[in-house]
């Protein structure tokens, strides 16, 4: 295993595992890629730690690496992840996708505009009542009028899950349910049913994940778009284009300046730790 945070990284939306998900490669190519795929996620999938458990030296995992990324089940790259002081930091990923993608897949994966992979819920571990149903139990306590039987608890509660759903917390249901209460509550069930529906947050913005791919043969990162298979034009022997003189727009450079800063400090980090 890689350490915790790297290693193999499974992209969303494959396909059940069978006997022929590797059969378009050549053989050496299936052999490997079955085997990597039947990795646990966070597996260390270097050459270097290939090598000490398959019959194939550096080179040829090297090599056999490559063109399973060419045919669209590998991507290497970086990904920019939150830390818990509120700040970030860049970190190598490889990812793994049994499913072939083809170039504009993994160009959308980069944007975060394709689905991560969901975790199913334990039934067995579900509590016998909801973090909803209990808030609605103890409301009495916070405004006594607002007292509610265990009908209208089990009635309103996926009200309740719909504002957790979009990131509200037990206190701000509180206050919303709470503050500037009539004088009297004639119904208190139907009053918190009404505040749950008009008062109701809207559905937070998703942040996209910060991604970013390299090549397969020098490392140097870039756009989706300028590493088709996952190798840049200079490691494919094509030349370099002409550029007109037109300056790029502030919005371009940004972005190169970004992943410019973000490969030289993964490159300081890594010699650091040497």
């Amino acid at each position: 295993m890689a350490n915790p945070g790297y290693g193999k990284r499974a992209a969303s939306g494959q396909r059940p595992r069978t006997n022929h998900d590797f059969a378009h490669l050549p053989p050496r190519e299936a052999a490997i890629a079955a085997y990597v795929d039947r990795l646990p996620e966070g597996a260390d999938i270097s050459v270097k730690t290939l090598a000490k458990h398959l019959p194939y030296g550096q080179c040829a995992l090297r090599t056999a690496l490559n063109r399973i990324q060419a045919a669209g089940h590998l991507r290497r790259g970086r990904e920019r992840l939150e830390t818990a002081d509120g700040g970030s930091r860049w970190i190598t990923r490889s990812w793994w996708s049994r499913t072939a993608r083809d170039d504009a897949w993994w160009a959308a994966f980069t944007r975060g505009d394709v689905p991560e992979p969901g975790q199913p819920p334990d039934e067995r571990a579900r509590p016998t009542r909801s973090r909803a149903h209990i808030l609605l139990a103890a409301l009495g306590r916070t405004a006594p009028v607002l007292s509610l039987s265990a009908a209208d608890c089990a009635a309103l509660a996926p009200l309740v899950e719909g504002w957790f759903a979009r990131g509200a917390t037990d206190e701000s249901v509180l206050r919303a349910l709470t503050e500037g209460l009539p004088t009297p509550v004639h119904h208190p069930a139907a009053l918190v049913r009404r505040r749950l529906v008009d008062k109701i947050p809207p559905e937070p913005v998703p942040r996209p994940p910060r991604r970013v791919l390299e090549c397969a043969e020098c490392g140097v990162p870039g756009r989706p778009d300028a590493l088709p298979g996952g190798v840049c034009g200079g490691c494919r022997g094509e030349r370099a284009p002409t550029h007109s003189n037109a300056p790029l727009p502030a919005s371009a450079v940004q972005v190169h300046a970004a992943e410019i800063r973000a490969a030289m400090s993964l490159k300081r980090r890594e010699r650091a730790h040497v």
